[in-house]
């Protein structure tokens, strides 16, 4: 990547003064609104101004409206994204929102594979969108789906809403297919077995009152040796006689174990062997 110095990064003095705001009020990402805010400008100005930014290379955009301040040590950068998970938080635009499924697994370390999408959980149906070669994905949930929350810094000045580990294990329980499948989601459950909360884990499941999600936690659990047999208990005492496959992605195949009132369609000698590796 070339470097450019000199006059092509030299600033008028609005140009300066907007990015100068910026910057003192950690807004690296921001809307063509923070701009007027700033600068008490018009419309038109504002959007001639930013544009004027974009092609110098001061500012790089990420959807209509939506931009990006470039670090002055990239030069002429027009193709930056920037941090993702930043990106993520101002595409909710200023909904609840929370970093979930993959994602939420690899800021936890839960994972040992890249994840190449950003999950994004928020109030509102959204379309997924491609930015500079990244994918943000948004699940819908009502307002009451709005626990087991954290917040994880991003930077020293900047912070997202993510689901906690117990939840995380909770989402990708019910959607395996956003979290890598559920032989990666044990593996992730393995990892972080010496910190995660037995107890919460089996509130959040009860709440989330999924009998596919209480199967399977309850199958993990034992087959992990995570938790006592009371908390294992209380999930057995939600159990319904109709049986659900252990991983949904898969055929439907395998032994049915009563306990559980599941399908082992991944085999428990599989599930072993993935975490011993």
């Amino acid at each position: 990547m070339m470097k450019h110095d000199g006059p092509l990064k030299t600033l008028g003095p609005q140009a300066a003064q907007l990015v100068t705001s910026l910057h003192e009020d950690n807004k690296l990402v921001f809307r063509l609104e923070d701009v007027q805010r700033i600068l008490s400008l018009e419309e038109p100005t504002t959007r001639s101004l930013v544009r004027t930014l974009v092609n110098r290379g001061v500012a790089a955009r990420l959807k209509p409206g939506l931009f990006t301040l470039v670090p002055f040590e990239l030069g002429r950068e027009r193709e930056y994204l920037g941090n993702p998970f930043i990106v993520a938080r101002e595409l909710a635009g200023g909904k609840d929102y929370f970093l979930s499924h993959g994602t939420a697994m690899s800021i936890h370390g839960m994972v040992t594979q890249p994840q190449l999408v950003v999950h994004v959980t928020t109030t509102v149906p959204r379309r997924p969108v491609r930015i500079m070669g990244t994918e943000f994905r948004f699940f819908a949930s009502a307002k009451d789906g709005f626990y087991g929350l954290m917040d994880h810094w991003v930077t020293k000045q900047e912070k997202v809403r993510i689901s906690d580990p117990e939840r995380t294990i909770l989402d990708g329980l019910r959607m395996p297919e956003y979290c890598g499948g559920l032989t990666e989601l044990a593996k992730g459950l393995w990892i972080r077995k010496p910190d995660l909360k037995a107890d919460r884990l089996v509130d959040y499941a009860l709440r989330l009152d999924v009998g596919a999600v209480i199967r399977r936690l309850g199958y993990l659990m034992e087959l992990y040796d995570i938790g006592t047999p009371a908390d294992r208990d209380r999930l057995r005492g939600k159990l319904t006689g109709t049986y659900a496959s252990l991983d949904p992605l898969m055929p439907a195949e395998g032994k049915y174990l009563r306990r559980w009132r599941l399908r082992l369609n991944v085999s428990s000698d599989e599930l072993l062997s993935t975490v011993r590796t």
